[in-house]
């Protein structure tokens, strides 16, 4: 067997619910080693949505032990509220992976579909049916941040983690 080329820490980022994979790039296959949805009290006040974000990871990067973020790139929708909130997890996000020297790559919505499926305007539901056959082993009640995530991370391996 081959020893894998990286581990990718892949987020989906936000701050209500915050899409999280752990996968590897092994023997010529994407492998799924973790996945959740990091969930946030929606009556707590934005600091402490945050920090529960940004304890979570701290306890995954501690445990799974990944030398690589792969994260999506903000896209803002109509509520700039919400785009603000998501910038700001971003921002909590990205200083504990410098925080823990990992690599960070950062992927934009299509480079993520196009990696993924071929085609940079794939619907949600393409993508997913290309995540579940690239990746078999993805829990059967994964949410669809969850599934965002492993997108992401499949994107960070097909880009940077073949040729380690």
């Amino acid at each position: 067997m081959l020893e894998p080329s990286m581990r990718v820490l892949a987020i989906d980022p936000g701050f209500d619910r915050c899409g999280v994979a752990v996968l590897e790039y092994v023997s010529g296959k994407e492998v799924l080693l973790y996945s959740t949805c990091i969930t946030t009290d929606k009556t707590a006040a934005l600091p402490h949505r945050l920090a529960t974000i940004g304890a979570a990871l701290e306890t995954i990067i501690a445990e799974y032990k990944p030398t690589t973020l792969g994260i999506e790139t903000l896209f803002f929708n109509k509520n700039i509220t919400t785009g603000i909130g998501v910038a700001q997890a971003r921002g909590v996000v990205l200083y504990i992976a410098e925080h823990h020297g990992l690599t960070i790559y950062e992927h934009g919505p299509q480079e993520v579909k196009v990696a993924v499926t071929g085609y940079g305007n794939s619907d949600k539901t393409a993508v997913y049916a290309m995540v579940q056959r690239l990746v078999p082993n993805i829990p059967k009640k994964a949410k669809d941040d969850e599934y965002d995530a492993i997108a992401v991370g499949i994107t960070t391996l097909a880009q940077h983690g073949r040729s380690r």
